[in-house]
């Protein structure tokens, strides 16, 4: 797939990544929220120090990404998914392509995505692997990178 359409043949994590990834796009954070399970996990393997690496229960989901919208003004686009044998799991390959609200500077990320799904479809455990550098050099005003200790992910 080359956009964030849903297909009848995806399986129920394949959808519910396109979803997320269609609603945090278009800044539609309480509706993204009703993706989740209560007790949902959201992990950051590559998180950089000061942000955290895991962010579990919709309270705290919604706090953390309440502010994405405010943070960066982005699409994504060239989804495209890995096969899984599982049809609760769904590894996704994309990108965002947009700038950073505060500094106006480019955001260009690729992402891999990996979510698991309850039976009824919601998530329980997505796993964001994305490149903080690019966010740091996107939300850190100035060119030479002075300042990225200050900068402010989510919240």
């Amino acid at each position: 797939m080359t956009d964030t359409q849903v297909s009848a043949q995806q399986s129920v994590a394949e959808r519910a990544i396109a979803e997320h990834i269609r609603l945090v796009s278009s800044g539609q954070i309480d509706e993204w929220i009703d993706l989740f399970a209560p007790d949902a996990v959201l992990e950051f393997p590559f998180a950089p120090t000061g942000v955290p690496g895991a962010v579990q229960g919709r309270d705290a989901l919604i706090a953390h990404m309440n502010n994405f919208p405010k943070t960066f003004d982005v699409k994504f686009v060239d989804l495209v998914f890995h096969q899984s044998t599982e049809p609760t799991k769904a590894i996704a390959e994309f990108r965002s392509t947009g700038r950073a609200v505060t500094t106006g500077k480019p955001y260009e990320q690729t992402c891999i995505s990996v979510v698991y799904t309850d039976a009824a479809g919601r998530i329980t455990r997505y796993v964001d692997y994305w490149n903080p550098l690019v966010a740091i050099e996107a939300l850190t005003p100035g060119t030479d990178g002075a300042g990225a200790d200050q900068v402010a992910f989510g919240s």
